[in-house]
C-alpha cells in the first residue's frame, strides 16, 4: 500500500496493476481504495467521506467498473465461469471513452484467472496500449494461470496475510468493537478482507460455528454416523470443493488448537470464543493422537485436491479421528 501512496503522492501511477493474494485477503478492498483515491476530490486521497469517494464505495461510480467474480466471491472452484471476449470488448469500448464524471476511468477484474484464451488475447491489446486517465486493476490467487505476457504489461503487487495484530488494529480502526477484532483477527489466517466481511455478515461466523459442531459431534459419534457425516461431505464436495475443503482447513486448525492447549500455550489458539470447550476436549487426547489428526486432515485435504475418490478418502478420515469427550457445545 505505500508503493501506491507514493505513486498517488507523485502522480506516477502505472496504466495497470496485478494484485495477487490468497482469497479475501485484501485485494478487493485495496482495489476499491485505489479506485477511490484516483477519483477522490480531497487533498488527501481517499477521504472517504466526498460525494465520489461514497458513489465507489456503494458500487454506484460510473467510472468505476467490476468484471468477473462479484465483489467478495472468490469461489473460482464453485463458479468455473469465464470471463469472455465479449466483455472484454465491452470493457475497451468504454475505455476508449473519457471518464463520465469522475478523474479515471477504474476496471477492476476479479478472478483475472478466469479470462478466456480470447479475452485475455483481447486485453492484452489495451494493456499494451493503454488509453489516458484508465487504469486497470487485475486480481488473481494464482498469477501463474495468466499468460505471461498479460503479467508482464502489469505492475505486480503480491499481498501476503497480514499478523493477527495488524488485522485487529485495522478492524479496531473501522469501528469494531476489541473483542470482536481480536476473534476475527484470529480467524482470519491474515486475511484482511475476510475479517472485514465477517465483521459485517454474521453468517460467516455462524457457517464456521456449524462446522465446529459438526466435528464435535464427529468425535462423539459412533462410525456409522461416522460414515454418514463422510457421505454428506463428498456429495458436498462434488457440488462446491472449497467450502469442504475449508471445512477440512478449519478442522485442522481446531486440532492446532488442542495441541497448543494440550501443551500449555492456550493463549496461541485460534478459536479463543471456544477456548473452554478446547480445554475440556484436550483431557480426552495426547499430544501423539492431536498430531496424527493433524496430519490425517492434512493428507484427507491433498488427496481430495488431486482428485482421489472423496467418499473413500473422508472416511478414512473419519475412521482416524479417536473418540472422545467434549462439552455440548462451546
Amino acid at each position: 500500500m505505500s508503493l501506491l501512496q507514493r505513486s498517488l503522492a507523485k502522480g506516477l501511477l502505472a496504466h495497470a496493476y496485478l494484485l495477487v493474494g490468497p482469497p479475501r485477503v485484501g485485494k478487493m478492498t485495496l482495489a476499491m481504495d485505489l479506485a477511490r483515491a484516483l477519483n477522490c476530490a480531497a487533498a488527501e486521497p481517499p477521504c472517504g467521506e466526498c460525494v465520489s469517494c461514497q458513489r465507489v464505495a456503494a458500487a454506484k461510480h460510473p467510472d468505476v467498473q467490476l468484471i468477473g467474480l462479484p465483489a467478495g466471491d472468490n469461489s473460482v472452484e464453485k463458479t468455473r465461469i469465464e470471463i469472455s471476449i465479449e466483455q472484454i470488448r465491452d470493457l475497451q469500448h468504454t475505455a476508449n471513452l473519457p471518464p463520465f464524471e469522475g478523474k479515471y476511468k477504474v476496471f477492476i477484474i476479479n478472478g483475472a484467472e478466469l479470462l478466456s484464451n480470447e479475452a485475455a488475447n483481447c486485453l492484452l491489446k489495451t494493456l499494451e496500449e493503454p488509453a489516458s486517465q484508465v487504469v486497470f486493476i487485475l486480481l488473481t490467487t494464482n498469477d501463474r494461470l495468466l499468460p505471461a505476457t498479460v503479467v508482464s504489461r502489469c505492475q505486480r503487487l503480491e499481498l501476503r496475510p497480514l499478523a493477527a495484530n495488524e488485522v485487529e488494529s485495522a478492524l479496531g480502526k473501522r469501528g469494531i468493537e476489541p473483542a470482536k477484532a481480536r476473534l476475527l483477527a484470529r480467524l482470519s489466517r491474515g486475511c484482511l478482507g475476510w475479517a472485514i466481511a465477517a465483521a459485517a455478515d454474521d453468517s460467516l461466523l455462524d457457517a464456521r460455528a456449524e462446522k465446529i459442531d459438526r466435528l464435535l459431534n464427529i468425535v462423539r459419534a459412533d462410525y456409522d454416523e461416522r460414515f454418514v457425516q463422510a457421505g454428506q461431505l463428498a456429495s458436498q464436495f462434488s457440488q462446491n470443493r472449497s467450502a469442504v475443503l475449508e471445512t477440512l482447513d478449519l478442522w485442522r486448525d481446531w486440532w492446532r488448537d488442542l495441541l497448543l492447549v494440550k501443551a500449555g500455550f492456550g493463549e496461541g489458539v485460534t478459536n479463543i470464543d471456544r477456548l473452554a470447550v478446547l480445554d475440556e476436549m484436550a483431557k480426552s487426547y495426547d499430544l501423539p493422537q492431536a498430531r496424527m489428526v493433524i496430519n490425517h486432515i492434512q493428507a484427507a485435504g491433498e488427496q481430495l485436491k488431486l482428485n482421489a475418490n472423496p467418499r473413500l478418502a473422508l472416511e478414512v478420515l473419519m475412521l482416524n479421528i479417536p473418540a472422545g469427550s467434549v462439552v455440548k457445545y462451546g
